[in-house]
């Protein structure tokens, strides 16, 4: 198989994570991910951030923690399902070029573009001419956004069929997550085999120097969270040194204006930063 092996031999990670040691690492993670959204926001920079793997896996917990701690307008995440009726007769491609993200932002694809070679090869949407040829198609898209200047960062997360099975079943008995199972999970799941070939031909024909995949074990969710982080913080924060922002000379020089604000001093109009007035000093 080359560089990946059989996905269902991955080695999962074993040996529990303290919950102490997973938040404490986590905040590290998010505040440093803060750090490196910041500078992409200074700079211009632009980021993906594709998210793909099995029902239950986890996907969603892991974008819920990396989004938890950016600064919110500048990123967008974008929940991949069938496509509209608008976005059906047209190249598949189409509808996440509309997703792309413009100067300074952060695009999150919750499934991605890879459905044309998974769901859509599975399920019979498309014939083999059609989802053979999208491995090119896929990777010269992902070529001309890095081309671009666009930082990739691809997760396929993946899960046992045992672990899956559980935590489905922990859905059906909580009524909370019942809205999270759909007839089309058990579809997938009897075709699991199926799945595993489309998912190892796909690692093998669209991991690329510019945009490769990295494969998350989840079975423990805490490691997948933290692993699957490191590798986003890692990516996008590659050659970006964390620094405070400039200030606008215009910005400041409009407080001053207003409050008698400086940022040499820190005061306003006399009184202490932080100060209101008629606080006892």
């Amino acid at each position: 198989m080359g560089k990946w092996p059989t996905l269902d031999k991955i080695e999962m990670v074993d040996g529990p994570i303290e919950e102490e040691t997973y938040e404490r690492d986590l905040r590290k993670l998010q505040s440093r991910l803060l750090d490196v959204q910041l500078h992409y926001l200074q700079t211009g920079g632009r980021a993906i951030i594709c998210v793909d793997g099995w029902d239950a896996a986890g996907k969603g917990g892991l974008i819920g923690r990396v989004v938890d701690g950016l600064e919110p307008k500048s990123v967008h995440v974008w929940r991949i399902g069938a496509p509209s009726p608008e976005e059906q007769g047209r190249h598949y491609l189409w509808r996440f070029w509309q997703r792309l993200p413009v100067r300074g932002d952060w695009a999150i694809f919750d499934r991605t573009w890879y459905g044309r070679v998974l769901v859509e090869r599975i399920e019979g949407f498309c014939d083999k001419e059609t989802w053979k040829r999208a491995y090119r198609e896929i990777n010269e898209f992902e070529r001309q956004l890095t081309d671009d200047g666009v930082r990739i960062v691809k997760l396929l997360v993946h899960v046992s069929a045992e672990d899956q099975k559980r935590r489905m079943i922990e859905r059906l008995n909580k009524p909370r997550k019942r809205f999270k199972i759909g007839l089309e999970d058990f579809r997938n799941i009897a075709r699991r085999q199926e799945y595993l070939e489309a998912y190892d031909d796909m690692l093998e024909r669209t991991d690329t120097d510019n945009a490769p995949w990295h494969v998350i074990a989840s079975d423990n969710k805490m490691h997948a969270r933290l692993t699957g982080f490191k590798v986003i913080v890692d990516t996008l924060g590659r050659d970006v040194k964390p620094s405070e922002p400039d200030l606008d000379p215009e910005v400041a020089a409009a407080a001053f204006k207003m409050w008698g604000w400086t940022p040499e001093t820190g005061k306003e109009n006399g009184t202490e930063k932080g100060k209101k007035n008629g606080d006892k000093k």
